[in-house]
C-alpha cells in the first residue's frame, strides 16, 4: 500500500500544474494564424525548404524551433478533451490555413530553385511508418504535459524538433513543384500522422488531468465522438504498420545480401568497388562490380542459384564488368556515394580512392599488341602498366610501356609510338622502357 502511494505521488501530474483557466487561455491565444504568426510561419517554411534543398540538418532544426505549427494542433486536442466544438472549429480552420500557406511557400521555393535533386533529408520524409506514429504520440504527450505546467521548461522546443511538422510540409511542396505525386502524398501522410497523434496525445492528457467539459454531452454523442476518433486512429495506423513492415523487409534483404556477398564473393580476396541493392515488390536486384575479377556464364548461374540458400528469393544478381564502360561504371559509383554520404570530406575521400583504383585498371595488352605491330612490326612483345613512384612526400602514379623489339627504335619512332599510345588510351604521358630479350 505504501509502495502504491509512493508511485502515485511519483507520477502525479497535478503537481506543478498551471491553473486550468490560464492554460486554456494560452492555448486559445496560440492557435491563431494572423499577422506576426503567419509571417513567422512563412519564414520558417522558407528556411526549412532551403535546409532540405541543401541537405542541411542544422538549418532544418532551426526552422522547426521557430515554427508556430504546434499551436492549433494542441488546441484541437484540448477542444476534443473538453468538448469545446467552437474551439475545435477554430483550431482546425487555423491549422488548414497554416497548412495551405506552408504548401504554397514551399512549392513556390522549390519551383524557382535551380536544384531539383531529391536529397536524403527530403527522401526521409516520403515513407512514413509506425515509428513516426510513436514519435508523434509520445512527443504530443510531452508537449501537452509541458503546456499544462507552471514552469514550461525545455520540452516544447524538443517536441517541435522530434515531431518534425515542418519538413514533411516542405517535402510535400517539393513533390508538387516537381510533379512527383509519390513524394507529395507520402510527405502529406507523415504530416497528417504527426497532427493526429499529437492531438490524440493531448486529448489523453486533458482527460487525465480532468479538465471540465464546456458542453455536457449525452452518452450517444460521447460514443459518436469516440467512434470518430477511433476510426481516424485506425486509418492512420494501418498504412503506417504496412510501411513499417516494408521497411523491416527491406532491411532484412540488405542484411541477407551483405551476408551473401561476404561469404560467396569476397572470400577469395576480390576487391568490391561498387554495390547497389534494389528492393521492390516486383523483384529484387543486387548489382556489383569488382576491380579485376570477372565471371563467366556458368559462374553467374551458380551464384544466382545460391541466392536461395541465403533467403534471397525473387532476387537477381548482376555483376558489371570493369573491362567494359569504365566511365559509366565510375559515374554509377560516384552517384551512389553522393546519395549515401553525409559528410562532404568523407565523400571526397571515397571518390578519390575509387578514382585511384579505376586508374589501375588492367589494359588489354593483347589487342594493343596487334594494333602496334601493324605499325611497328619490329616490336615482338610489350606490356602497359601503372607504376607507383614514391618520394619522401608524395606517391605518384605514371603509365609505363615495356617492350621488346628485334631492332632498335630511333628517337623519332619512340616519340611517334608514345603519342600513338597516349591518344589510343587517353593518357597524359607514358614512359617507354625497352626490355632486353
Amino acid at each position: 500500500m505504501a509502495l502504491f502511494r509512493y508511485l502515485r505521488r511519483l507520477f502525479n501530474l497535478q503537481k506543478g500544474e498551471e491553473a486550468k483557466e490560464k492554460t486554456l487561455a494560452d492555448v486559445k491565444t496560440n492557435i491563431s494564424f494572423e499577422g506576426a504568426n503567419l509571417w513567422i510561419l512563412a519564414c520558417a517554411i522558407m528556411i526549412a525548404s532551403v535546409g532540405l534543398n541543401v541537405n542541411s540538418t542544422a538549418v532544418i532544426i532551426g526552422a522547426m524551433l521557430i515554427s508556430p505549427l504546434m499551436g492549433p494542433i494542441l488546441g484541437a486536442g484540448f477542444a476534443l478533451g473538453i468538448y469545446d466544438f467552437v474551439l475545435l472549429k477554430r483550431s482546425l480552420r487555423n491549422l488548414l490555413v497554416a497548412t495551405v500557406v506552408s504548401l504554397l511557400v514551399s512549392t513556390l521555393y522549390f519551383f524557382i530553385s535551380p536544384f531539383k535533386e531529391a536529397q536524403s533529408e527530403l527522401l526521409a520524409r516520403t515513407s512514413p511508418n509506425i515509428y513516426d506514429v510513436l514519435i508523434a504520440f509520445f512527443g504530443g504527450l510531452v508537449g501537452a504535459i509541458a503546456i499544462t505546467r507552471v514552469e514550461k521548461g525545455n520540452p516544447i522546443p524538443g517536441v517541435a524538433i522530434a515531431t518534425a511538422l515542418m519538413p514533411p510540409l516542405c517535402t510535400a511542396g517539393y513533390g508538387l513543384a516537381i510533379g512527383e505525386w509519390r513524394y507529395f502524398l507520402g510527405a502529406l501522410f507523415l504530416y497528417i500522422i504527426n497532427c493526429v497523434f499529437i492531438c490524440i496525445a493531448t486529448l489523453i492528457i486533458v482527460k487525465y488531468l480532468k479538465y471540465p467539459a464546456t458542453v455536457q454531452l449525452d452518452a450517444i454523442r460521447q460514443k459518436r465522438v469516440k467512434y470518430i476518433i477511433t476510426t481516424i486512429v485506425i486509418c492512420m495506423l494501418l498504412p503506417s504498420a504496412y510501411f513499417a513492415f516494408s521497411l523491416y523487409r527491406q532491411q532484412q534483404f540488405k542484411l541477407l545480401a551483405s551476408n551473401f556477398i561476404e561469404n560467396e564473393l569476397l572470400t577469395g580476396g576480390n576487391t568490391l568497388i561498387y554495390k547497389k541493392t534494389s528492393y521492390t515488390p516486383q523483384g529484387n536486384t543486387i548489382e556489383l562490380a569488382f576491380l579485376q575479377k570477372t565471371f563467366n556464364k556458368e559462374e553467374m548461374d551458380s551464384l544466382n542459384d545460391k541466392l536461395k540458400k541465403y533467403g534471397l528469393n525473387n532476387t537477381k544478381l548482376i555483376i558489371k564488368s570493369n573491362a567494359g564502360d569504365i566511365t559509366s561504371l565510375k559515374t554509377d559509383i560516384l552517384n551512389e556515394l553522393n546519395k549515401k554520404s553525409s559528410s562532404i570530406d568523407e565523400k571526397d575521400r571515397k571518390i578519390l580512392e575509387l578514382e585511384n583504383k579505376l586508374k589501375h585498371t588492367v589494359f588489354d595488352n593483347k589487342q594493343l599488341l596487334n594494333e602496334i605491330r601493324s605499325i611497328y612490326p619490329a616490336i615482338s612483345s610489350f606490356a602497359i602498366t601503372n607504376l607507383n613512384i614514391a618520394t619522401a612526400d608524395t606517391l605518384k602514379t605514371i603509365p609505363v610501356l615495356i617492350y621488346t623489339a628485334s631492332g632498335k627504335l630511333d628517337e623519332n619512332d619512340k616519340k611517334k609510338l608514345s603519342l600513338w599510345v597516349e591518344n589510343r588510351l587517353k593518357l597524359e604521358h607514358i614512359q617507354l622502357i625497352k626490355r632486353e630479350e
